[in-house]
């Protein structure tokens, strides 16, 4: 591809990434903050047992989604700019529309017919198997609606129907259980409801009963929605081998109990973390393929927002693996569930090369050779696998952790060694250096509160060794660019 010159139209998106960052932020940051209070409010309301049970069927859930409803909304994200500007939109929403409904009949087609090796392939009671199979109407619905909700550059809409999805899921759960002591199917009835209620907003929100004129559907738009979604779906399920997989090994050697310190450790991190390193790409992202789109090199502007991502990652997970045990004590009402605070260092980082990835396999989906990202997915999904079963066989819960990180470091890694030819990011070395410097301040900081500072409580600390490496790193850009 032969890139154009037109650094009007690429400072125009760059602003319009920081601008809808801003407006993404509530979301996100609610977001953030939900999932922390979810995992007190959780482990509190139910027993290790039932918080093991939520933990396994919403893996399932997860699952689920991925194979029949998540690619068909991604694959309406990638391709709605480009239908626009050939205007036939609506006949490209209606084909989305279709393939997901013949997705969802496709669902309960097979897993009818194979319900008896599904069943005992998750290991949940079968009420919750139905239950799970159920909520995947509206979570699919939701999945769609969303995607195009972005698509249409509405994130102030976006962030609204997120906000409310969040506290109204969290709410109906501990109505259904404190009142109708549903257990962890309160859960799963709890975000029935919320989500059912959002989709309805959704539709208002995206305007989609406008555009839709269902009508027959032609392969020329079937075609490239499967090229694209296939793959990313493959890549997507490859990704929750890596994340998910952990838990089922876990529950299947040693039951539910130990499955919930899988689910403690992983609801201390990831639902905590991907919301926060999510608004620079939830923000970036589309408007980085509208400038691909218009021939834009977009390689200077994806390594310009993987450099903030690093300077917002690194700090944050780093602090939180030095004080894993403060935050289990703070978050987890359960004591009998404070071993899973070994988890937060592995899984922190884990996330942490996980999400940077959304950077470097951008390339594959703007090139639309997602099966390249499948395959690398693939195989550190498997290798995965084998180091959880073995791992957690030797070295039990601390096997997990190690197997996770190990899983998401290599898929990292395999996405910067295969690269597509004019569009390989380049490496935001110099922001790099500059966090490296700021970071020693805070390590002299941290062995300060160490030995001097053991009356500070771990809260406190965390918020102090933040402060103290974001004003380091100010003061060395500011000198650096005095300088300059």
């Amino acid at each position: 591809m032969e890139y154009i010159e037109n650094k009007e139209l690429e400072e125009k998106e760059v602003k319009g990434i920081f601008s809808d960052m801003l407006k993404y932020a509530p979301s996100k940051l609610c977001g953030m903050f939900g999932n922390m209070i979810t995992v007190p409010i959780y482990t509190s309301l139910f027993s290790q047992e039932q918080y093991g049970l939520y933990t396994i069927s919403i893996a399932m859930l997860s699952f689920l989604c991925i194979i029949f409803s998540d690619w068909v909304g991604l694959s309406g994200l990638r391709f709605f700019r480009h239908h626009q500007i050939e205007e036939d939109l609506p006949k490209y929403m209606s084909t989305l529309v279709i393939i997901l409904t013949i997705n969802m009949l496709l669902m309960f087609g097979l897993s009818l017919l194979f319900k008896d090796a599904l069943y005992s392939f998750f290991h949940v009671p079968f009420k919750y198997f139905l239950a799970v199979l159920l909520l995947i109407i509206p979570v699919a619905a939701r999945a769609l609606l969303s995607q195009i909700l972005r698509a249409q550059l509405k994130s102030i809409s976006y962030t609204i129907t997120t906000i409310l999805n969040q506290f109204a899921t969290i709410g109906m759960a501990v109505i259904f259980a404190k009142y109708f002591h549903l257990g962890a199917a309160s859960i799963l009835l709890g975000m029935g409801v919320s989500i059912t209620l959002i989709d309805i907003l959704l539709l208002y929100q995206c305007e989609i009963l406008k555009i839709l004129k269902l009508q027959k559907v032609e392969w020329k738009f079937i075609l490239p929605i499967i090229q694209y979604g296939i793959p990313v779906a493959a890549t997507s399920l490859s990704a929750w081998i890596i994340t998910q997989s952990n838990k089922f090994i876990m529950n299947s050697i040693d039951g539910f109990s130990q499955a919930a310190l899988v689910g403690a450790g992983y609801g201390l991190t990831m639902p905590i973390l991907m919301p926060l390193f999510a608004m620079i790409t939830v923000a970036a992202i589309p408007r980085i393929y509208n400038l691909y789109e218009a021939k834009i090199d977009v390689r200077p502007v994806i390594t310009r927002f993987m450099g903030y991502y690093i300077l917002v990652a690194i700090p944050v997970i780093t602090v939180m693996s030095m004080y894993n045990v403060e935050m289990a004590h703070i978050f987890i009402k359960n004591p009998k569930m404070y071993d899973a605070s070994v988890l937060v260092p592995y899984f922190s980082y884990g996330v942490f090369f996980l999400a940077l990835t959304d950077y470097t396999t951008m390339q594959y989906h703007l090139a639309n050779k997602t099966h390249i990202e499948f395959i690398i997915k693939l195989v550190s999904g498997i290798i995965g696998v084998i180091l959880n079963y073995v791992l957690i066989l030797k070295m039990g819960l601390i096997g997990a952790g190690i197997a996770t990180f190990a899983a998401n470091f290599l898929y990292c890694m395999l996405s910067i060694i295969i690269v597509i030819p004019k569009l390989n990011i380049y490496f935001p070395k110099n922001m790099v250096i500059r966090i490296l410097l700021a970071g020693l301040p805070s390590a002299g900081a941290y062995y300060l509160l160490k030995y001097f500072g053991t009356s500070v409580p771990g809260s406190v600390q965390i918020v102090i060794l933040l402060a103290c490496f974001y004003i380091s790193y100010y003061g060395i850009r500011k000198k650096i660019i005095t300088q300059e």
